[in-house]
C-alpha cells in the first residue's frame, strides 16, 4: 500500500490493483487533476471533505470512477452515480476491502447540528489496514495498521486527539486536517502525539507512506 498525503483531508491510497482518493475537498487542489483513480471516498458533506466545484472535473478525468459516500452526502449535487455506504456496511473492491465505521459527525457546538459522517477502514489483501476518521473521533476499530490523525479542527482538542490515537493503537500515524493551523500548530501537534503515544507519528507533508 502506498499512501500520499494531498493536503488537509485528503489522502491517495494505491495498491497493485486499486487507486481510491478519500475527502477531495476545497483545502486542497493537488487532487484535481488526477487520473486512473478507481474510487472516491467522502466521508461527510463539509466542503474540506467534498469540493462541489472541482469533482465533476475528477468525474470527466476519471469516468470509471465511482463514488462511495456517507449517506447523507447524496443530499449534495453530487456527479456520476455516487453510493451510499452506511455505518456496519462493506465493500469489496479489487484487492481492497473498504468498511464504514463511525456515524455522526464530532460536536462542534450544541447548537449546530451534528452531521453523518463514516471514517473508512480500508485493509488491502494480505497487506496493511489504514483508517481515515474523517471529523470524529469516537470509532474506535480494531487491528488498524496506520492512522490518519486529524491535527485540528474547531470539534477536537488536543487531550482528546491523544487518547484516540492512543485508543486506535497504530504503529504508525501521520497528521491530517492541518488546513486550519499554521506550522507552530502541526509542529506542537505532531511532537505531543509522537511523545505521548506508542504511534510513530511520520511527517507525510510532499511525502509518500509504503507499507
Amino acid at each position: 500500500m502506498k499512501i500520499s498525503h494531498l493536503g488537509h483531508a485528503t489522502v491517495l491510497l494505491e495498491t497493485d490493483q486499486f487507486r481510491l482518493l478519500i475527502d477531495p475537498g476545497n483545502y486542497s487542489d493537488a487532487w484535481h487533476e488526477l487520473t486512473d483513480i478507481d474510487a472516491v471516498a467522502i466521508t461527510h458533506a463539509h466542503p474540506d471533505h467534498v469540493d462541489l466545484e472541482h469533482l465533476p472535473r475528477l468525474v470527466a478525468h476519471n469516468p470509471q470512477m465511482m463514488i462511495i459516500c456517507e449517506p447523507g452526502v447524496l443530499d449534495l449535487d453530487l456527479p456520476g452515480r455516487p453510493v451510499g455506504l452506511p455505518v456496519g456496511s462493506s465493500l469489496e473492491l479489487p484487492g481492497v476491502k473498504i468498511e464504514a465505521v463511525g456515524g455522526r459527525h464530532a460536536l462542534i457546538h450544541a447548537d449546530i447540528p451534528q452531521i453523518g459522517n463514516v471514517g473508512y477502514v480500508v485493509q488491502q489483501a494480505a497487506g496493511p489496514v489504514f483508517f481515515h476518521p474523517g471529523d470524529e473521533l469516537d470509532a474506535i476499530p480494531v487491528g488498524i495498521d496506520i492512522l490518519a490523525v486529524p491535527a485540528h479542527g474547531p470539534w477536537c482538542a488536543m487531550k482528546e486527539t491523544i487518547d484516540f490515537v492512543r485508543a486506535i493503537g497504530a504503529g504508525d500515524g501521520f497528521l491530517i486536517h492541518e488546513g486550519l493551523i499554521n506550522q507552530r500548530g502541526w509542529d506542537l501537534t505532531f511532537a505531543r502525539l509522537q511523545q505521548m503515544t506508542d504511534t510513530k507519528m511520520i511527517d507525510l507533508r510532499g511525502g509518500v507512506l509504503k507499507r
